[in-house]
């Protein structure tokens, strides 16, 4: 009789394919293309180029935005005045109860 092998021969010891590991996120569930098509981010791979891009030109608009108020909330507060000899000059307005 021979002595019998650490392995049956029914069972097959292969390594995992690549397909029985689950993707992450929704990308490896069954949905319908219009669930697809509404959002498109959860299931494109992200890139990170225009991440950044995007980042950097919503940091501009913004600053942009914060400029202009402050340049405009610095306008609000001066006005030009003549003096009674008829010179021009800027002052900052005051408040009658200053």
């Amino acid at each position: 009789m021979s002595s019998p092998s650490p392995e049956s021969p029914g069972v097959k010891n292969e390594a995992p394919k690549e397909k029985d590991y689950r993707t992450p996120g929704l990308r490896g569930v069954k949905t319908t293309t219009l669930f697809r098509a509404v959002n498109p981010e959860l299931f494109i791979k992200p890139n990170k180029p225009v991440m950044a891009f995007g980042l950097i030109t919503i940091t501009l608009c913004i600053s942009y935005i914060a400029y202009l108020h402050a340049t405009e909330e610095n306008k609000r507060d001066v006005y030009e005045a003549i003096d009674s000899e008829g010179t021009r000059y800027t002052r900052r307005k005051t408040s009658k109860w200053d």
